[in-house]
């Protein structure tokens, strides 16, 4: 399907850290770093409102953001380097770090400038409107010994109507806490003018500790594993975006429906209950609702998610360390549990009582994470989320003022679901869903339903 947004490249810039300010480097893979290999990259993509012409962009603008880059990359370094796969067993994959590596940023220009505020909203959008928004990635030579960049850039002008900022990722490189953190710097430096940032980072891969000789576990898994690492997405399947929002109140009333009926099902037992379940039960109920099923009642459907280990392991990790250090959480309940009157409760029950584990042992079954996201991929009975309502996203301030809107562009290809805070409801879940659109239309039922089932059903 061809985009509606029509886009021109009309600068191309490669930017490194300063001269000299960092030696070449290779970093290891560690064992929490390892898993992300199975994955196609993140593409957050950020809207500002900020009339300008790309005239004025490029003449006054992107020399700044071109310097405040350069410098921000000096502590940030791997981003402008590569993921090295070497053929399989002869050599671990890495990240390098040479002299010559280089960011590339795109700065392009939108045809019209009125799609900006069809694109900057929460209502239905075509999804392949935004795929030329955030810039590919190359992949190297996709085969044995392959040099892969870990980090694009691009930056659209819609003349006199706003500007996005897109990135395409590999998380093999880091998690979203420290890719927050680049963010920040970069933007931080941008908006002051400043000359170094305040956001240092360490790269030091032995801090996190592998007593279990999980790395060589995953790494075996790895090479075995014949799966495409590519986005996919099916150009004949018309994808539908939304954004959804539940705010506190709304997490109140279905918090305080659980409650009324937990007892019965579970006695005394203490559900944990957080904003972060309430909303990713709700969400994983209208999605099961919405993908329509064969499947017996018996059918295990898995929720997957990301769990932060800065909290979590047994040791301290310094807060700067540049590189992942997240587990992971798949729960699991029958089809027949998360369809019925009670199914949010046996999904809050079933996500909550997976975080009380990690949050007792984040390593627990870790041997079987590689495995795990393997089976979520591939079939829709299984629904993964990415992000975190606890990222700031909505505070990068370039100089442009606070993004008006946030997609993860990659839930596309991937079936994901992204959360992220609500930029205009304290305390509240903006939930990003793609879905072909007659399924986009069940769940946009299912969703609107519920708020109203569970509002006045206490």
């Amino acid at each position: 399907m061809v985009s509606s947004v029509k886009v021109t490249v009309v600068e191309t810039c490669t930017v490194a850290p300063p001269p000299q300010s960092v030696p070449p480097t290779s970093l290891p893979l560690t064992f929490l770093d390892i898993p992300w290999l199975l994955f196609s990259p993140t593409q957050p993509l950020f809207f500002y409102d900020f009339p300008t012409t790309t005239a004025h962009f490029k003449q006054n603008i992107l020399p700044n953001l071109n310097k405040t880059l350069s410098l921000t990359l000096q502590h940030f370094f791997p981003f402008a380097g590569n993921l090295v796969t070497p053929p399989p067993h002869s050599a671990a994959p890495h990240l390098e770090y040479t002299e010559d590596d280089s960011i590339l940023l795109t700065v392009a220009e939108s045809a019209s400038a009125a799609h900006f505020k069809n694109l900057a909203a929460n209502h239905q959008k075509t999804a392949r409107d935004f795929r030329d928004l955030v810039p590919a990635l190359l992949s190297g030579s996709g085969g044995e010994g392959s040099r892969q960049p870990l980090l694009a850039i691009q930056i659209t002008v819609f003349p006199q109507a706003g500007i996005s900022t897109g990135f395409t990722l590999r998380h093999v490189a880091a998690d979203w806490r420290t890719f927050n953190n680049f963010l920040k710097g970069w933007s931080s430096l941008c908006k002051s003018g400043g000359e170094s940032s305040e956001y240092t980072s360490l790269h030091d891969r032995s801090v996190i500790r592998d007593p279990f000789g999980l790395g060589s576990t995953f790494l075996n898994e790895w090479w075995a594993m014949k799966i495409d690492r590519s986005i996919s997405t099916c150009e004949k399947t018309i994808i539908i975006r939304s954004t959804f929002v539940l705010g506190p109140i709304e997490m109140e009333s279905i918090k305080k429906w659980i409650l009324t009926r937990s007892e019965i099902l579970f006695g005394a037992t203490q559900l944990l209950l957080s904003p972060y379940v309430l909303a990713c039960a709700f969400l994983w109920v209208c999605w099961v609702k919405a993908h329509w099923s064969t499947s017996e009642d018996n059918c295990v459907h898995y929720f997957g998610f990301i769990a932060g280990g800065m909290t979590r392991l047994s040791y301290t990790v310094p807060n700067n360390y540049a590189g992942n250090c997240v587990g992971f959480g798949r729960s699991s309940a029958t089809r027949y549990e998360l369809l019925g009157e009670n199914g949010i409760l046996f999904a809050a029950k079933a996500i909550g009582d997976t975080i009380k584990k990690l949050n007792v042992d984040m390593l627990g079954g870790a041997e079987n994470w590689m495995s795990d996201w393997k089976v979520l991929r591939e079939s829709e009975l299984h629904i993964m989320v990415t992000g975190s309502p606890k990222v700031d996203l909505y505070g990068l301030d370039f100089g442009w003022g606070r993004p008006v809107k946030m997609e993860d562009v990659s839930i596309d290809g991937t079936g994901a679901i992204s959360l992220c805070e609500c930029r205009e409801v304290v305390g509240g879940v903006e939930i990003g869903v793609a879905l072909p659109k007659f399924k986009m239309h069940d769940f946009t039922i299912f969703f609107n339903k519920g708020l109203n089932h569970y509002s006045i059903g206490y």
